[in-house]
């Protein structure tokens, strides 16, 4: 894939009802590799990969025209992105269509994403902890979020908070001298997404996230939660409801424990 490809790679999500925009299909390359096929001059399918840190690699926005379905274009796609990385451990978040080839890929379902937008007019206000302060992100807090992020998701992921940071805007919860967690905010879709969003607890990304959708009324916001962060009841509460879940799908080794540090918002269903 090469940045002459994006423009047809754009037509092709609208194709199938994809929301995203000609820019996140850019930024999903600046950080990452990705293959097309095509037939003749027409792009038919497309598959992306971003790798991280050198212990995982994430794979999305595997796309095939829907009127060329089942001819292997898929497969073909996957296995060429595949044979490309050597990373131990490879991730995907998959819906109903895909699930099927990605099973008979070697790939193994090991938890759920949960889609939730919608238009909030307001947000309660979440209580933060005796210490805890919310602040905007300062120039000196891009180390703490990258190791943050790498607690949490396992693997080092530089690349993609320097674009965040390049895209977006973030927030960062202290408690006393200590940066504990943070969400970022940006364009993405159809209005804007919230995440990532890495903290100790649910509570902490409550307010974390409470904290976007305050200064955000009324605007269209997007937010990928995983299926056992606890935050699905009280975002339908607020007006952010669940949309079809997709299952996460693990090929190599095994995710590590849990560490003290969780993702709680994913950067897209595709990133992770």
């Amino acid at each position: 894939m090469e940045p002459a490809d994006l423009a047809a790679a754009h037509a092709l999500s609208r194709a199938v009802g994809w929301p995203h925009r000609l820019e996140d299909w850019q930024f999903a390359l600046a950080v990452g590799e990705g293959v097309c096929a095509y037939a003749g001059d027409r792009l038919i399918g497309t598959a992306m990969a971003w790798r991280y840190g050198g212990e995982q690699a994430r794979i999305g926005l595997v796309i095939v025209d829907p009127t060329i379905q089942r001819a292997g274009i898929g497969r073909r796609m996957m296995t060429s992105l595949l044979d490309r990385l050597d990373e131990p451990r490879v991730m995907l978040n998959a819906t109903d269509a895909g699930e099927r080839l990605y099973r008979d890929l070697g790939f193994a379902p090991v938890s759920t994403i949960i889609q939730h937008q919608g238009a909030p007019f307001g947000s309660p206000l979440v209580p933060l902890r005796q210490g805890e302060r919310i602040r905007p992100l300062g120039r000196n807090d891009a180390k703490r979020l990258v190791a943050l992020d790498a607690m949490a998701m396992g693997a080092r992921r530089e690349g993609v908070i320097g674009e965040l940071l390049r895209q977006g805007a973030a927030i960062v919860l202290d408690d006393g001298e200590e940066t504990v967690g943070f969400a970022f905010f940006r364009r993405f879709g159809r209005g804007h997404a919230i995440g990532p969003v890495i903290a100790r607890d649910t509570a902490a990304a409550r307010a974390l996230i409470a904290h976007w959708i305050g200064l955000n009324a009324g605007m269209f916001l997007r937010v990928d939660v995983p299926g056992e962060s606890g935050l699905s009841d009280w975002l339908d509460g607020l007006g952010l409801t669940r949309v079809s879940p997709v299952l996460t799908m693990l090929r190599g080794r095994p995710l590590p424990p849990p560490g003290p540090y969780r993702t709680f918002g994913l950067v897209s269903q595709a990133l992770g």
